[in-house]
């Protein structure tokens, strides 16, 4: 993100070549922390439990933190109708702004899939559905919105038609692998079509490991290209490996939700993530599920010269190790 005090908008930011840093590892990292049960994945936490949001957003500790994008991006049709869905979003956008105005952050509003798509496919009911959860973001005037987390482009595009209503800048994040949505439809055409709903941001977000989202983001990159249109690009991927997962990623895997942990990528690996990314045209570099704290130091140590600062958390982790020079163990100095 941009230096503290500009506070510009991201699209702003993207215009000017600038890296932003989204963290969405939030839900994950709060049903560890016993505050989000499995399965639902709602985050009943930010109404219940907001100081467990705000450590979580403390932990960064980088003075351009991001703004607790999980916790008004998980909503789907389950609280649609309940009373609690709209008090989880508010208490979630008023704990983001609270975070966000510590620093040069911004708050996203964020829509994901709805059941409804698949048990009846009513574009009118799906819309119906994306437009009750936009109501709190907008009442509550967050600096962008992201339609993230789908499988299918069709649903996408109606999120996208629904946030571009209203004026605020879009992203919109398919959680697909390089072979494409549900229908198969090839990342690059999803990305077209996307781009063509209204889509100003475009990528890919949870399900499989970076650099399979790297690849599959470099594919939707050059469908918009080859269409003559023109957009920015984002990717937040998993924090795990995932060589071996189908279609639909993680999810099919028998470690999920709850093994994954030998699948944890290291921060060194996160490091060639972020330059990878980085060297993709993608400026929008992020994490999803399994992303801590850690993860997202490492992404902003290393585009720090590309960026113009050095996360605050870095006061206490010497870049590529350099404070095992101090261990009191020669071999571990030696390191």
């Amino acid at each position: 993100m941009a230096p503290v005090g500009s506070k510009r908008g991201v699209l702003e930011r993207m215009d000017a070549g600038e890296v932003v840093i989204g963290d969405g590892g939030f839900v994950f990292a709060l049903e560890k922390r016993g505050y989000v049960k499995a399965g639902p994945w709602t985050p009943e936490a930010a109404a219940e439990h907001p100081e467990a949001g705000e450590t979580r957003q403390t932990l960064h500790n980088s003075g351009l933190r991001s703004a607790c994008k999980d916790y008004s991006q998980r909503l789907t049709e389950m609280f649609a109708d309940r009373a609690q869905g709209q008090q989880i979003n508010e208490a979630a956008c008023d704990l983001a702004r609270e975070v966000a105005s510590e620093g040069d952050a911004l708050v996203a509003g964020g829509v994901s899939q709805t059941p409804s798509y698949l048990s009846c496919k009513s574009e009118d009911e799906v819309k119906k559905i994306l437009k009750k959860q936009l109501d709190v973001f907008i009442k509550k005037n967050v600096d962008f919105l992201i339609a993230e987390y789908f499988e299918h482009v069709e649903e996408a595009e109606w999120a996208v038609q629904v946030l571009k209503a209203t004026g605020k800048p879009v992203a919109a994040t398919l959680c697909i692998g390089p072979e494409g949505d549900m229908h198969g439809v090839t990342p690059g055409e999803c990305a077209v079509r996307l781009v063509k709903a209204g889509a100003d941001i475009v990528g890919v977000n949870c399900h499989f490991d970076p650099m399979t989202c790297v690849k599959t983001v470099a594919m939707m990159k050059a469908g918009v290209e080859k269409a003559g249109l023109k957009a920015h690009y984002m990717t937040q991927p998993l924090a795990y490996h995932t060589p071996d997962c189908s279609c639909q990623g993680f999810i099919d895997l028998p470690e999920f939700p709850f093994a994954l942990e030998p699948r944890i990528l290291t921060r060194w690996e996160m490091q060639h993530y972020a330059r990878e990314a980085y060297k993709a045209g993608i400026r929008y570099i992020g994490g999803c599920c399994g992303f801590e704290p850690y993860h997202i130091r490492a992404v902003a140590e290393e585009l720090a010269t590309e960026r113009g600062i050095l996360p605050e958390a870095s006061q206490k982790h010497g870049v590529w190790g350099s404070g095992l020079e101090m261990h009191t163990k020669p071999w571990v100095r030696a390191r």
